[in-house]
């Protein structure tokens, strides 16, 4: 073997590595896949659809609430509570139901003709909130009504026991004191619960039309062949196509992290009592767990993309594996369980488990961590021994 050839065989994964990097840098639609659309499209719309949610339920709970009152004459000292709490009285109106389900009202207050009567005699009283609880806008505005009819009525209440010369507490002889041990961060976590599916995702689109290219692209336009005809072997080859897709995949992947630790900051979270750190120390975490993720998708991108005979093909191929990483996701979500030891060494359920203990304010444990790293790392050695048996065959060369 000459010289030539054996420092050629070297140089072969570096050349491949390189060769791929620059054609796709020079690729338009592989840039907005993996540095745009992914990475910073996504934080900036989850952040602005929050914010719009919040200050939306804030001026609902905090400002003056306009509400629809029918029989207000019948209770005057409740409309006047109400008032002094900011709800604002409107004229009643002839259909209620109707009014509601069609969202012109989130509640309408009815008070029974009888209130005053049975107000007098000291006997229970009847008060309606009619409101759709489909509407998920109107919630907040219920609740807030609900809460102050029930404040009104227990101080009423207490009211009368006193007059009757009874104590307060002879109608409440037990009352449940209540000891939450969420930490502020630990609330946050139940609402960003979709970051560690939406960094996969992102670690997906990052490196998905990179694999394509790079294997049916190729085929379709016959230059794979003519790669597999020079004296290196296949898996070196394999080897600088599957490193360009992970380089590629990393950096959208540091893009999102960046992008999340800046727009989180204007996520008002501090309004509902939560904290949400997704700092420097968030970010190099996340990007450990994701290591041996961002192989293990590229191989099983690569290896999908080529048994697709044409680029379109490939994309509809790749377009179903990108349900696979919503499993854990929709798992843990319809069927909550207490994660255990085992299940971190489970690709994709190992990173989203730690990436909410991380989310929560919690460590993740160096056995954790070990768990989850060796269980992804040896899938993703299956998948790149897999993926380089199928380059040994002489088909993958083969366009149509």
């Amino acid at each position: 073997m000459s010289t030539h050839t054996t420092i050629g065989r070297t140089r072969a994964f570096l050349t491949v590595f390189l060769k791929e990097v620059k054609e796709n840098l020079r690729d338009r639609r592989t840039i907005v896949s993996a540095f745009l659309t992914g990475p910073l499209l996504g934080p900036l719309i989850l952040v602005m659809l929050l914010n719009i949610t919040l200050n939306r339920e804030f001026d609902k709970a905090e400002k003056p609430l306009p509400v629809p009152v029918i029989g207000a004459e019948h209770a005057p000292n409740l409309i006047a509570a109400l008032k002094a709490e900011g709800i604002e009285p409107q004229p009643a109106i002839a259909n209620p139901e109707a009014a509601v389900r069609k969202q012109d009202a989130d509640v309408v207050l009815r008070i029974s003709p009888d209130y005053a009567t049975a107000w007098r005699k000291g006997e229970a009283v009847q008060v309606e909130l009619i409101y759709d609880s489909s509407q998920r806008d109107a919630n907040t505005a219920v609740e807030r009504i609900a809460q102050l009819v029930e404040s009104y009525a227990r101080q009423q209440g207490a009211m009368r026991l006193v007059s009757r010369g009874l104590s307060p507490t002879v109608a409440w002889p037990v009352v449940a004191a209540r000891r939450d041990q969420a930490t502020a961060q630990a609330r946050a976590a139940l609402m960003f619960s979709i970051l560690p599916y939406f960094f996969v995702l992102t670690v997906f689109m990052g490196g998905m039309y990179l694999a394509i290219d790079l294997t049916a692209g190729e085929r379709e336009r016959q230059s794979l062949e003519p790669l597999f005809a020079n004296p290196v072997p296949r898996w070196k080859i394999l080897a600088g196509k599957l490193a360009a897709i992970c380089v590629f995949s990393a950096a959208s992947l540091l893009i999102s992290l960046a992008a999340f630790g800046v727009v989180g900051r204007f996520i008002p979270t501090e309004k509902l009592g939560m904290e949400l750190d997704l700092g420097l120390r968030f970010g190099s975490e996340v990007l450990l767990l994701m290591l041996p993720l961002i192989l293990l998708l590229a191989a099983l991108q690569s290896m999908v993309a080529a048994f697709a005979k044409s680029y379109r093909e490939a994309q509809t191929y790749l377009s179903l594996l990108m349900f696979v990483p919503v499993i854990p996701s929709i798992l843990l979500s319809t069927m909550p369980i207490k994660s255990q030891a085992w299940m971190y060494a489970v690709p994709l359920l190992g990173q989203h488990l730690g990436i909410m203990q991380l989310l929560r304010g919690d460590a993740v444990e160096p056995q954790q961590l070990g768990l989850c790293l060796a269980g992804s790392l040896l899938a993703a050695a299956v998948a790149v021994l897999a993926t380089a048996r199928l380059y040994q065959s002489e088909r993958l060369a083969i366009s149509g």
